[in-house]
């Protein structure tokens, strides 16, 4: 939750989850668990979801993860996140995806650019106001 604008409260995680469950009855697709192989600790979550708001490149379809700290500089965000990408476009046809986060958030842009994503561009995220210090996002994006 480093690059994120709070942590959620217990009743705003309950929602969370119950907005995941409901985009993959509405669409198919959506966030996903994400274990590890050896032993299945769950380790966070990593899938295809659109996101909930306006923005100049919208309707699109968003690649994300969210790894326990714990979890990171090991690989397993980009090896998830490379399965994530073919089952879009493989299994779901998806032609394009996307994916954002702020500026700052180096080990996430990594992420994008080892499966194949490339910038594209910044937008000022719009759930986030005026002068907040994350509201700034950049984009990037990958074609089947």
């Amino acid at each position: 939750m480093e690059f994120m604008p709070s942590l959620l409260a217990p009743e705003e995680s309950d929602a969370l989850v119950e907005r995941m469950e409901r985009h993959f009855e509405e669409r198919g697709f959506g966030l996903m668990a994400a274990e590890l192989k050896e032993g299945g600790e769950f380790i966070g979550y990593v899938g295809l979801s659109v996101p909930g708001f306006d923005a100049p490149f919208m309707p699109a379809v968003e690649i994300g993860w969210r790894l326990a700290a714990e979890f990171w500089g090991r690989g397993l965000a980009t090896e998830a996140a490379r399965e994530v990408l073919r089952y879009g476009f493989e299994e779901v046809g998806l032609e394009s995806v996307v994916s954002f986060t702020v500026p700052g958030n180096v080990r996430s842009r990594r992420v994008m650019e080892k499966i194949g994503m490339r910038l594209v561009g910044e937008f000022e995220h719009p759930r986030l106001p005026e002068g907040h210090p994350l509201r700034r996002h950049v984009l990037y994006r990958v074609e089947r």
